[in-house]
């Protein structure tokens, strides 16, 4: 890596900032793996592979960091490392101390890399954690050694031939090497290198036997006195140096393991990892945590940043990071394609199939090609649900704690894919109702356990499609809701409810501004602040919530979203001149109707019988004004339905059903009560898209 630091001898300083962009979204991906690794491990039976998992990402953020210079990040991932190394190492035993504190480690970690790419100052002081850590991996903590264990886990490949010393010892135990660094061209290098041994405790002592100079081949020359392994030692040596540039023998032997790929005679295995269709020294299957090398008790464990390798290089070979910017560009401009293409059809229409047959099936394939290539660039900005679900188990053992609940966390569906859009705007909602459930919904473990339940509650995330929408659940099995005690604290609210209201209805009413009936105020809920802007949130998204409850089993709370907010399935209706947009996802039926089908209540309000059941009637346009030059009193009738309840929509035609590109109008006009967006119709028109949950909300009030 010495030519990623500078580039001196041309004159020229070679500038790194230019990657720091690749280093923060990597450090980042890390942060979150290590996260993930460390909640899923078991105290009891820590997974070897997990361990050298952690430890590959916090030695990866390391050097990342010790290379651009970012010394607060490098100083504390450099005593995370020491102390992960000696875990995976059998030397201490994982504790719940140690885990909780490498979260913590991750916690900081994160701001100090965000307080970085954002130029300000963190105003972290890391120095007791540094401490606790370095407490953790010198054993002043209490912690137990384990024995080593008596065969090897191998669940990657193995380390290239050139990084498996000839004759390294397995059992731990000082050992004096000669270690040869060079040919360099800057000899500073081989300085850093030896400041490893000041900053690493653990790792030795070295001494220059050559005076500090280098000799006629500018190389360097070091005794060193150290029970590090041979690959151990070139993987540190190669932040400063290429490992090609060092060699390390026993001292008195008279062979040297060198880094070089060409010094094949030390190597047992001469592959060098370039050929992965010949055979493997040792079979294992690699999701198996528990495979061991049987027949191999003295095998050399493979090199960390050997066995990371592979990995790497096949995540760099298909994928590609693209800024966030471009891709929102692209969908813009397919956007404006499909209008494009709408405007083509309009026009297509109007000639005769037969003189222009050419042009009627050019038009048919650009308006098929059109939809695939619109399809194919949103599934670009989809994003598994996983990037959501993942946050939560580590909230949950947070609240654990603070709260003294035994919670466990259940998933089903992470892979299913939902907009990136949208993503980041349901995070903070479902954030609101896990807290919720956790809270108030889990009970305490004796309560529990008296109530003839196990003592940790369950609290689910499950994810799927439904039709054009996705839906999120969070359930829990803790007490339930209690309807008699919502009624009462709504009439304590002052709320107009009565007792005839359904079980939805009074669910409903824990959506209301500043209602709570938390017995306390804690820190984590319980102030009647959440879950109205949780609604609140979710429907300005087009979507919708419902809840269902058994009081003693549990709750369940349904969120319904679009799968996009950038394109849509609408159906076009006609009223008089104007045409208007009804989500299809939001369509149920559409039926002709007469006048005399037509009921009025109170006098003012309109209703409409289909199938026994009465629903409220909408004129459009009555309700936007829409003049018209004759009265008009027959129609058709559309069913919708949103948020749990349906109404009827009085339209004159219905025109056709086709995609349409939503166009935010709050953004580009004002904000029209009725009216979630507009999009361009194939004659160039603007056309509105009917808000459906306002409108039915609109009805109940």
């Amino acid at each position: 890596m010495s030519d990623t630091h500078t580039s001196e001898s041309s004159g020229d300083v070679f500038d790194l900032s230019q990657f720091h962009g690749v280093f923060y979204e990597e450090a980042g991906e890390n942060l979150t793996n290590m996260e993930a690794l460390l909640l899923d491990t078991d105290e009891s039976n820590a997974d070897d592979e997990s361990l050298n998992a952690i430890f590959r990402c916090a030695h990866s953020i390391k050097g990342g960091a010790a290379t651009f210079g970012f010394q607060d990040v490098a100083d504390l991932t450099h005593v995370m490392e020491t102390l992960l190394d000696r875990l995976r190492r059998r030397e201490l035993a994982i504790t719940s101390g140690m885990i909780d504190t490498l979260l913590e480690s991750g916690d900081v970690l994160k701001h100090l890399l965000a307080s970085r790419q954002s130029g300000t100052d963190a105003g972290i002081d890391c120095t007791e954690l540094v401490a606790r850590i370095g407490a953790f991996a010198h054993g002043t903590v209490a912690t137990a050694p384990v024995a080593a264990p008596t065969a090897v886990a191998l669940t990657e490949a193995p380390a290239p031939a050139s990084a498996i010393p000839a004759a390294a010892p397995t059992e731990p135990g000082e050992r004096v090497l000669e270690i040869a660094i060079g040919p360099l061209d800057q000899p500073r290098f081989a300085d850093n290198v030896v400041e490893l041994f000041s900053e690493i405790p653990g790792l030795g002592t070295i001494e220059p036997t050559d005076d500090g100079k280098p000799d006629a081949a500018q190389t360097r020359h070091f005794r060193v006195v150290s029970t590090v392994t041979d690959s151990d030692l070139l993987d540190l040596f190669s932040f400063h140096v290429s490992r090609e540039q060092v060699s390390i023998r026993e001292a008195g032997a008279p062979g040297a393991v060198s880094g070089a790929a060409s010094d094949v005679t030390q190597a047992a295995d001469q592959t060098f990892g370039l050929f992965e269709d010949l055979p493997e020294p040792v079979a294992a299957d690699v999701h198996a945590p528990d495979a061991v090398v049987a027949a191999a008790p003295k095998a050399q464990a493979p090199r960390a940043a050997d066995r990371a390798a592979p990995a790497s290089a096949n995540l760099e070979s298909s994928t590609i990071r693209v800024p966030t910017e471009k891709v929102d560009q692209l969908i813009n401009l397919v956007g404006e394609m499909v209008i494009t293409q709408a405007m083509l059809a309009q026009t297509g229409r109007g000639l005769d199939a037969v003189v222009h047959q050419a042009m009627a099936t050019a038009l048919t394939d650009l308006e098929r090609n059109t939809r695939l290539l619109q399809e194919a660039v949103m599934a670009i900005r989809m994003i598994p649900m996983t990037a959501v679900f993942n946050r939560f188990p580590r909230m949950l053992r947070d609240l654990s704690g603070r709260l003294g609940k035994k919670l466990e966390l259940h998933t089903i569906g992470e892979d299913t894919e939902l907009d990136k859009g949208l993503i980041e705007k349901i995070t903070d909602p479902l954030t609101h109702l896990v807290r919720n459930s956790a809270d108030h919904g889990i009970e305490m473990p004796a309560d529990r356990i008296a109530a003839g339940k196990p003592e940790h509650g369950t609290v689910t995330l499950a994810a799927a499609h439904q039709g054009g929408s996705i839906v999120i659940e969070v359930r829990d099995d803790g007490r339930g809701l209690n309807r008699g005690k919502l009624l009462a604290k709504a009439r304590e609210r002052g709320l107009s409810v009565s007792d005839s209201m359904t079980d939805t209805e009074v669910y409903g009413l824990i959506f209301a501004p500043g209602f709570s009936t938390a017995a306390e105020v804690t820190d984590v809920s319980g102030r009647g602040v959440g879950m109205d802007v949780v609604k609140r949130n979710i429907t300005s998204l087009g979507g919708s919530v419902e809840i269902d409850s058994v009081e003693g089993q549990g709750m369940r709370v349904s969120v319904r979203l679009p799968l996009t907010l950038a394109i849509m399935d609408g159906m076009s209706v006609g009223v008089a001149d104007e045409t208007y947009i009804v989500p299809l996802a939001s369509v149920v039926e559409s039926i002709h109707m007469t006048a005399s089908d037509v009921k009025s209540v109170g006098g003012t309000g309109r209703v409409v019988e289909v199938r026994n059941e009465y629903l409220p009637l909408i004129r459009l346009d009555e309700l936007f004004d829409v003049p018209r030059s004759v009265e008009h009193n027959g129609g058709i009738m559309i069913v919708v339905e949103a948020e749990g309840g349906r109404i009827a929509l009085l339209v004159d035609d219905l025109i056709g059903q086709h995609q349409v590109v939503v166009k935010n109008l709050e953004a580009n006009y004002r904000k029209v009560p009725g009216v979630s967006g507009a999009t361009i119709l194939g004659d160039g028109r603007v056309a509105l898209i009917l808000d459906v949950s306002w409108l039915i909300r609109r009805v109940r009030h």
